[in-house]
């Protein structure tokens, strides 16, 4: 096995395991507050880690297998560790997305939660209370017109008695 190789695999290896573990952490701390509870969100956090490190080092394996014949050994190794770094960029910022997303989702659920409580309660406290009379008012437009002449009360008049 060429020595170079050798070499380009330790050090993606290392520069992978480096970057997982920055991942791992930062993304425990970063869960934890979304989901409230520390093993959901240490098990989430797990899970995208082993996912990130799987991903990674599948690709890290891949671009060894590539031929990159600059006649020169070292620069043979500069070359695929300039791929695998510019590789694990992205991978990072993909994963960093998916943490994201998950936190998002999270805090919506528990909001969600948060208000379907808040309405329950509301219901217990007023179950058995009527609701409160609103009184509408028709608009003007379909209003009946109102007769503003003043109403006389009128009686016939009374005619004397003749004795009749």
């Amino acid at each position: 096995m060429d020595q170079s190789y050798a070499v380009f695999l330790l050090l993606g290896v290392v520069l992978v395991v480096i970057d997982g573990q920055l991942i791992y952490f930062s993304g425990r701390g970063y869960l934890t507050k979304a989901y409230g509870n520390a093993e959901s969100a240490r098990s989430m956090n797990r899970l995208v880690a082993v996912l990130f490190h799987l991903v990674v080092l599948g690709v890290l394996l891949l671009i060894s297998t590539m031929d990159i014949d600059t006649g020169d050994p070292v620069k043979d190794v500069v070359w695929r560790l300039g791929i695998v770094l510019l590789l694990l960029a992205v991978a990072h910022g993909a994963t960093m997305a998916i943490l994201a997303r998950i936190r998002d989702r999270q805090i919506q659920q528990a909001m969600v939660d948060e208000m379907a409580e808040e309405h329950r309660q509301f219901d217990e406290r007023h179950q058995g209370i009527p609701e409160a009379r609103v009184e509408t008012r028709t608009p003007r437009s379909f209003r009946k017109p109102v007769d503003t002449t003043p109403e006389v009360d009128v009686e016939p008049p009374v005619k004397p008695y003749s004795g009749r």
